[in-house]
């Protein structure tokens, strides 16, 4: 559980270093990637231990699609929310889709 967690903060800060200053557009890019940089730095520190820890319980394949799941996840509320993006019927397609695709890296054949 501490490995989701670590992972779900990690991906909080990503997503504000990767998407963040889509509503400051005016600011100049050279500010918005040291910016970026800072904010993704602290990810980092969430990252390196979620992935350290997590190894010891689930292979690098089952980490990879954790965090792919709580990018997506992550992602989702942070363009509803704050991008004010409209959520569309074709995206729980693919999400579903890629759910499936968890399922399969998760099922012990």
């Amino acid at each position: 559980m501490l490995t989701i967690a670590l992972l779900l903060v990690s991906n909080i800060f990503m997503t504000i270093a990767w998407y963040g200053h889509l509503k400051y557009k005016d600011a100049p890019l050279w500010i918005v990637i040291l910016a970026s940089w800072g904010i993704a730095f602290v990810e980092y520190c969430f990252q390196v231990p979620a992935n350290r820890i997590g190894h010891a319980h689930f292979s690098a394949a089952q980490l990879k699609t954790i965090q792919e799941v709580i990018t997506l996840v992550v992602f989702t509320v942070f363009s509803v929310v704050y991008l004010k993006e409209q959520f569309k019927w074709n995206y729980i397609i693919g999400f579903v889709l890629i759910a499936a695709g968890a399922f399969f890296v998760f099922k012990k054949w």
